[in-house]
């Protein structure tokens, strides 16, 4: 009996690891492959950053000296193995635009634009969930009809119009958050940077009055961002909810008297959570790396003004460590949310 439970106790610890090890190397090849793709463009498109270093004004032996230096006239696989090399050692290059190693670089900026993110999503959670499923408990009625407009406007709406408006009426007009930036002038440099979150560092120094200053600078972008990330869960939400609320569980359970509230929530509700992960993990990936047009209405110094600014000068080696941050954190979270789905449903286990 103690033999067999024994044998049972291995056999599932080998299952385990079987099952982390497959994680692992899925990741791995995820990652190789957003490798290939990021080097591979990055040699395609028509921009050359040879002459971002040198200058287009440069003699033909100081172009080649540098082409050589920067090891492009090598054949292309040989270069990718050099950047996969380069990449997994935790050197992305240096970047023309600032004259810093990349990876400071985004180190300093990409905590601005999960800062915002983290905040739009939780304002995308916290309003288009409840909206959903109102929507489809009172499908038809005029409060669906509002809801699906809201939907509607936040597919259809430019975000830097929206953007532009915002800072028109509520920070030029009513002064009611604060401008671009992350703070007032005043007040920029007088935190030290622990997390990158400004937010977060500013508690940690005890700084109440830049908090807040942060807080007025940070909610109107960010709310830009939500209002779109809203219509996105908001409408799959009510998706979801509208097949539940006609299954049969939910008829029995409205036919026994339980109250509507409880068949909302608790009946139809509860076996959306699963598909509802999947939906908010891929829209705050979305939100991280489609902020570009945001930041840039609000100056905001995050990973896409970063990533514009390098574009616009030709600046390869920024480019390209921003896209793959970008595309890596994209793996992260979709990862992240397959593992909450096994936890959340026993039969994807």
């Amino acid at each position: 009996m103690a033999e067999g439970s024994a044998f049972a106790t291995r056999r599932r610890w080998g299952r385990r690891l079987v099952a982390i090890g497959g994680f692992i190397a899925t990741v791995f090849l995820t990652f190789l492959g957003l490798l290939a793709i990021t080097f591979f463009i990055g040699r395609v498109i028509p921009i050359d950053p040879v002459l971002a270093v040198v200058g287009d004004r440069a003699s033909n032996e100081v172009y080649a000296a540098a082409r050589t230096a920067m090891g492009l006239d090598q054949p292309l696989v040989i270069q990718f193995f050099h950047y996969v090399v380069n990449v997994f050692s935790g050197d992305l290059g240096q970047s023309v635009s600032t004259g810093r190693s990349v990876v400071e670089d985004l180190s300093r900026f990409f905590p601005a634009t999960l800062e915002m993110a983290t905040i739009g999503i939780m304002i995308g959670v916290l309003v288009g969930v409840p909206l959903g499923v109102i929507a489809a408990s009172r499908q038809g009625s005029i409060i669906d009809q509002i809801i699906r407009v809201v939907g509607l406007l936040g597919y259809s709406m430019p975000a830097f119009w929206l953007g532009l408006v915002g800072l028109a009426l509520f920070y030029a007009r009513l002064r009611w958050v604060g401008g671009p930036g992350r703070l007032d002038i005043f007040y920029d440099g007088l935190v030290s940077p622990v997390t990158g979150l400004l937010l977060v560092d500013s508690l940690l120094a005890g700084e109440i009055d830049i908090f807040w200053n942060a807080i007025t600078h940070l909610i109107l972008p960010a709310s830009v961002l939500g209002f779109f990330s809203l219509a996105y869960i908001a409408r799959m939400t009510r998706s979801f909810m509208l097949d539940q609320l006609s299954q049969e569980f939910v008829t029995t359970a409205r036919v026994k008297g339980v109250p509507e509230r409880v068949v909302i929530w608790r009946h139809a509700f509860n076996p959306i959570r699963v598909p509802l992960i999947t939906v908010i993990g891929l829209s705050y990936a979305g939100l991280l790396e489609g902020s570009v047009m945001i930041e840039t209405v609000f100056s905001w110094p995050g990973i896409g003004n970063y990533l514009t600014t390098a574009l616009l000068n030709a600046d390869m080696n920024a480019v390209l460590g921003s896209t793959l941050v970008i595309g890596a954190v994209f793996i992260f979270i979709n990862k992240i949310s397959d593992v909450l789905y096994r936890v959340l449903d026993p039969r994807a286990r």
